[in-house]
């Protein structure tokens, strides 16, 4: 997905500028929230939205997304395996 359409960029902008909205407006501890429940509301059911219209896009697409937050300490369920390449036979090996 190097290449974005139209709207999965509209997508993006609009999730991390909600994001900053939030971020901009979570008040300090103890103190009273400026945006009223209802806005904080329509903030999560916008969130929702966008996550599920990119979930769509990325399946119209064919393309399987396995992408997960996970947290640093949590154990890996792979292992990266390294190899080397084969040596050449030299013309006297057959």
């Amino acid at each position: 997905m190097s290449s974005r359409s139209t709207e999965q960029r509209i997508l993006v902008v609009m999730r991390k500028l909600l994001a900053q909205i939030v971020r901009d407006t979570t008040p300090g501890p103890g103190e009273r929230h400026l945006l009223s429940e209802q806005t904080i509301k329509d903030i999560r059911d916008c969130f929702s939205l966008i996550a599920a219209r990119e979930r769509e896009l990325i399946e119209d697409t064919g393309i399987e997304n396995k992408d997960r937050p996970y947290f640093v300490d949590e154990p890996k369920t792979s292992t990266v395996l390294k190899f080397k390449p084969p040596r050449k036979k030299s013309p006297d090996e057959d």
